[in-house]
């Protein structure tokens, strides 16, 4: 585990986007401290400036809501819907790659083929419309996410597995008479992890974006407060006041970025092949007569 961090931590990208997330995180968790009451409540002069009022650093909205409240409490419904659609969408795709990878013939074949129909539609374009059938509600555009964000993984995980199944531990565990489920969810799984865990920081990523875009149309939970949702608020006042949108515009770029870091970093740090040290040719010794 040392080993593992040094490595990550070596990595200056790696670095900087566990210390955005550590603070996206703590601002999170210490958000009903820092703000409480309701971040939707008007508690200030609509369309405050930032920086005039000690009280309302990041200023208001046009209803008169702390900016900066929505932003910590808004961190919390962001994180939360990207981790928990993430975590849904890479165990569906995990489970689908692993069984098409492991079993081949007509079962890779179905299974294949039903992760080509996923994609053919555009993963927003399918959001929409499941918000549409489930309706405009935090679990419903969780269930949208993840039911749109899981092809990318399956792919991935058949494909770890086809390397796998030919392997010398696999084989001998077929020769033990290990059963199918032990093998594949005990053996190999396992093996496929770190892939896994890098996969999963792309999908929260785009999972944040996605609910964001859906909340900015509209099709959010309304009841609490998102990022998406305070962009929309500052649509009709961007040109005179501008940081409405601007302030949560931001803070979506840097959550994005800050996984957007770590992935990289786990990728370096996960893959033993960027790490081998190359013993230098020894020159050859020159003879003399």
């Amino acid at each position: 585990m040392t080993r593992f961090w040094r490595k990550f931590l070596a990595n200056r990208g790696g670095a900087i986007g566990l210390a955005i997330m550590l603070l996206v995180l703590a601002v999170a968790a210490g958000a009903p401290w820092l703000f409480p009451g309701d971040p939707l409540d008007a508690v200030a002069r609509p369309l405050l400036p930032p920086f005039e009022d000690a009280r309302f650093l990041l200023g208001a909205d046009r209803n008169g809501r702390d900016i900066a409240a929505g932003i910590a409490h808004g961190a919390r419904v962001s994180l939360m819907i990207g981790v928990t659609a993430a975590a849904g969408a890479v165990l569906i795709g995990t489970v689908i790659g692993a069984l098409a990878g492991f079993y081949r013939g007509w079962i890779d074949d179905a299974l294949m083929r039903f992760t080509d129909a996923a994609q053919t539609v555009p993963n927003f374009l399918l959001a929409l419309a499941l918000i549409a059938v489930l309706g405009p509600a935090t679990w419903s555009v969780i269930t949208a996410i993840a039911l749109v964000s899981w092809p990318g993984t399956a792919r991935i995980v058949r494909a770890e597995f086809l390397s796998l199944r030919e392997r010398d531990f696999v084989l001998a565990c077929r020769a033990m008479g290990m059963g199918d489920g032990r093998l594949i969810f005990g053996q190999m799984l396992p093996n496929v992890a770190s892939s896994i865990v890098v996969l999963a920081t792309v999908v929260i990523s785009i999972a944040i974006l996605v609910e964001s875009a859906l909340s900015y149309l509209g099709l959010g939970d309304p009841n609490i407060v998102s990022w998406g949702g305070m962009i929309a608020a500052g649509r009709p006042v961007f040109r005179t006041a501008w940081t409405v949108s601007a302030i949560p515009g931001f803070a979506i770029v840097v959550t994005v970025l800050g996984v957007s870091l770590i992935g990289e970093a786990l990728t370096d740090a996960l893959n033993p092949r960027k790490h081998v040290a190359h013993k230098p040719t020894p020159a050859l010794r020159k003879e003399h007569p």
